[in-house]
């Protein structure tokens, strides 16, 4: 395949970096199209790129045969309808978590991925392109820690947006420290529990901020997150894995940490997403675009999490939001992945 052309659906805060990205750092592809709600946007960004078109209609924009690939940084709830039409003109498609905002309509979008026998859809938890995430991977995978047995995570925001909700702590935050403890111990969660602190005097009226999260794997493992969203301070999201022959750490800004040491340190805090994460962003981008390219010769069109880990992750939140709700523990219940050819 020559230069991929991609449309990139939603450019607000992360469709915008996106556009930027494929067009100063991603090579072998260029923007075709752009699409969003506010069409006036849309049309201000086309303006700025050569070979660009802005489409008012997001289905025509999927449809559009000068298109090779999607994009969708688009709201969750639109996710379904756009992704099905992805599948059904054979376009492959980076889609921006959540895959669906339910876990019955993400389970669909594993079968109908598996009818066509083509990997088709990439879900952007874009931790498992980050340096530090791939580093304590390789860790894990080579028996440095041996048995990893615990896993202790942070996930601090400054602020969040006006609306921000209880639910959305888990729906919008904690879905990626699910899939990093899924991609970390190579297998799915079963139960999890949301528990309630005492709540931050800061937060806005009516969300549950700080949120701890208690999650048990299917071999027993455990993982603790706490979320707090509104620090007030600065983007802070730390891992730490324990196994029966040590423990790593990554998070800290000084690259991953293997052990403690007494003593005390000073650094800077990234003050945003785009700053701890804008490498990962560009190399999940890259890969995504080299695997399309491959795609024709390979049948899979993706490099990284698919259409079931999107589906694990929602049925992860789905049990979570229930918690948040009751205070007790949830059990997470899964379709038979082998029942499912090729998902």
């Amino acid at each position: 395949m020559t230069e991929l052309r991609v449309a990139v659906l939603g450019v607000g805060l992360i469709g915008a970096q996106h556009v930027d990205r494929i067009e100063r750092r991603i090579k072998g592809a260029r923007l075709a199209v752009v699409n969003d709600y506010v069409t006036e946007k849309a049309e201000q960004v086309a303006a700025g790129i050569v070979g660009c078109r802005a489409v008012s209609d997001p289905l025509d924009a999927i449809a559009d045969p000068d298109v090779d690939a999607v994009v969708l940084a688009t709201p969750g709830p639109t996710h379904e309808k756009q992704l099905l039409a992805c599948l059904e003109h054979g376009k492959p498609v980076l889609c921006e978590k959540p895959l669906t905002t339910d876990v019955a309509t993400a389970l669909e979008l594993v079968k109908r991925e598996a009818e066509l026998g083509r990997k088709l859809i990439q879900v952007g938890f874009m931790r498992r392109f980050d340096d530090e995430y791939a580093a304590l991977r390789a860790m894990i995978a080579a028996g440095e820690l041996g048995e990893p047995l615990v896993m202790h995570c942070a996930h601090r925001n400054p602020a969040v947006p006006q609306g921000f909700n209880s639910e959305m702590v888990v729906r919008d935050s904690l879905v990626h420290e699910i899939d990093v403890a899924r991609f970390m111990f190579g297998e799915e969660i079963t139960s999890i529990q949301m528990v309630k602190p005492a709540p931050n005097p800061a937060a806005p009226g009516g969300l549950a901020d700080p949120q701890i999260a208690i999650l048990r794997t299917g071999t027993g493992k455990h993982v603790d997150v706490e979320l707090f969203v509104t620090t007030g301070i600065a983007y802070e999201v730390r891992t730490e894995v324990v196994g029966e022959k040590g423990s790593a750490t990554i998070g800290l800004d000084v690259n991953l940490v293997r052990k403690s040491v007494p003593g005390a340190w000073g650094g800077a805090i990234t003050p945003s997403f785009k700053e701890r994460f804008g490498r990962a962003f560009d190399t999940e981008i890259q890969r995504w675009v080299d695997a399309v390219r491959r795609g024709p010769g390979t049948g899979v069109y993706v490099d990284g999490p698919g259409a079931w880990d999107g589906y694990a992750a929602a049925a992860v939140c789905e049990a979570g939001v229930e918690s948040l709700n009751t205070g007790l523990p949830v059990a997470v219940t899964l379709a038979d992945r082998d029942s499912i050819k090729g998902a």
